[in-house]
């Protein structure tokens, strides 16, 4: 499990690695590598998603690894509490970004719209509250990036419980 300590709370995350083995494993060196620790969770849209994972408070991206390829075939759904990877338009494409969905958008499953879809890796088990109460901020455009929290969300710190 990931334990994401947040300026607005606790996430707890279990990774998926039986479905997922390649995403998970690319999440979790992220996380022993203590890169998420100082990024932002820098995109908050109501009904939808929270994404971070890649952003600095000065909205510049840290310099991550190659991308990975995409699971999402493997059949993990974009549920309410799930944490898939964020990617550009190119399905193989995802590196450090993730999100939590806090709807169901099943738009985002394998297939979508694209023939690809968006790999869930893994899902929150306990701080649901948490990216509740991180999806109620308000939010504005800043550096050329929209939906930014006014008030910076900052992953402090990152635990691997249980290993």
């Amino acid at each position: 499990m990931i334990r994401l300590h947040t300026t607005k709370g606790v996430i707890d995350i279990e990774l998926e690695h039986a479905k997922a083995p390649g995403t998970a494993a690319n999440f979790l060196q992220y996380a022993k590598e203590g890169f998420y620790e100082g990024t932002l969770l820098h995109r908050v849209i109501p009904n939808f998603m929270v994404q971070g994972g890649g952003l600095l408070p000065s909205m510049t991206a840290k310099t991550t690894r190659p991308p990975i390829n995409n699971e999402a075939a493997a059949g993990l759904k974009n549920t309410v509490g799930s944490v898939a990877m964020a990617r550009t338009a190119a399905p193989h494409s995802a590196t450090s970004q993730f999100f939590i969905n806090v709807n169901n958008n099943d738009f985002l499953d394998y297939p979508g719209r694209d023939g690809w879809g968006y790999c869930v890796f893994a899902k929150v088990v306990a701080g649901m509250d948490v990216v509740n109460a991180i999806v109620a901020v308000p939010t504005i455009s800043r550096k050329g990036h929209e939906n930014v929290p006014v008030d910076d969300i900052v992953i402090e710190k990152v635990e691997i419980v249980g290993e």
